[in-house]
């Protein structure tokens, strides 16, 4: 067989192969969740850490131009070497898809988290209610001390810097808990890409192959500690983004800073509040009014940071994260980031917050 057949072929292996995983996540969980992927992670954060921008960042920018520039110097070409071309592409694609499963993506096929902590998956609407409404005396209790006014929003006072070096006492606090939330090396960024991020409707990302956490550094910085701590947690090997958001608001709220916690708790808030609306607008409207003005400020900075940014090309993004999602283990798609309301409800039912 001729060499140009191989990573195509290899390619098609892949994928069978991982069909295959799916049905094994106690052993991916083991060997290279908890086995592997530590190793890989630990010397990536150590190399890449050292560098003060994102190399994550500008490995992807070289990558796209040099794609488009491959492209442009082949559109002549395309219909004569059609096949080469084709072969070339899904060399390329085989590669690239290796490394970004050996790296980082198997945690995709990884035990999930419900299990690993014994949570419950469902709930009632009276649950989601009652857990809210403990919610929102909570956030608004943190947000009365901060303020000292219910009609003021608050103003995060930290740079992103500081966020990133003061979110690790969140995670050391959380990890006396759940030992499995420990957290080393610190390698997280702003993106350098933050305003196409912005147009792209996404706060950050986890890069695979350096495993630097980026972070927008555009977004309101309110809500900034949270975010932060939802990439770390796929620094820890947490591929699901509703796994995410519950680890990145138990980091938060663990943090002794009440600026910290105010992050984490208003960011849950409003997921439970959307999901409220979503079953009984009625309920909503009620619950809602007991929420400080304040609070209710800063997520209409929220919203008026989406409005700025909103464009057909975040709709298109969306899109294909949607799809990315489905393909890797997690059959709600973009409205998994929702699913940890599941996870809050559950855990805390019998816990204080």
């Amino acid at each position: 067989m001729k060499f140009k057949y191989l990573l195509p072929l290899f390619l098609v292996i892949q994928i069978i192969a991982l069909q295959i995983l799916a049905y094994f996540p106690e052993s991916i969980e083991e060997y290279y969740s908890n086995g592997i992927y530590p190793i890989i992670t630990f010397f990536s954060r150590k190399l890449f850490s050292v560098f003060p921008f994102s190399v994550g960042d500008c490995i992807y920018i070289i990558l796209i131009f040099f794609t488009l520039r491959w492209f442009w110097n082949k559109r002549k070409s395309w219909k004569l070497q059609w096949k080469n071309n084709l072969l070339t592409v899904l060399s390329f694609f085989s590669v690239f898809y290796f490394l970004f499963h050996v790296l980082w993506a198997l945690n995709y096929y990884r035990e999930p988290l419900f299990e690993k902590m014994e949570i419950q998956k469902e709930y009632t609407d009276a649950e989601l209610i009652y857990f809210t409404k403990k919610l929102i005396a909570k956030t608004n209790a943190i947000h009365s001390q901060i303020t000292k006014n219910d009609s003021l929003k608050v103003v995060f006072p930290y740079t992103e810097a500081a966020v990133f070096k003061m979110n690790l006492n969140g995670y050391d606090n959380l990890a006396k808990e759940h030992v499995y939330f420990t957290f080393t090396n610190l390698s997280t960024k702003k993106s350098l890409i933050s305003l196409p991020l912005s147009y792209m409707g996404f706060s950050g990302y986890l890069n695979p192959f350096t495993n630097e956490a980026q972070v927008n550094s555009l977004i309101p910085l309110y809500g900034f500690p949270t975010t932060v701590n939802h990439e770390m947690a796929h620094q820890m090997g947490y591929a699901s983004e509703s796994e995410c958001n519950f680890i990145g608001f138990m980091a938060s709220i663990k943090n002794d800073n009440l600026y910290f916690k105010y992050s984490g708790y208003s960011f849950a808030l409003s997921y439970c509040l959307s999901s409220i609306r979503i079953q009984n607008e009625k309920v909503f409207k009620e619950i809602i009014k007991t929420v400080h003005p304040g609070i209710l400020k800063n997520y209409k900075e929220s919203d008026q940071f989406s409005n700025e940014y909103q464009s057909p090309i975040e709709i298109g993004f969306h899109l294909f994260y949607d799809t990315f999602l489905k393909i890797n283990q997690q059959k709600e798609g973009m409205n998994s980031y929702s699913k940890f309301v599941d996870l809050m409800v559950n855990y805390y039912h019998k816990r204080e917050l």
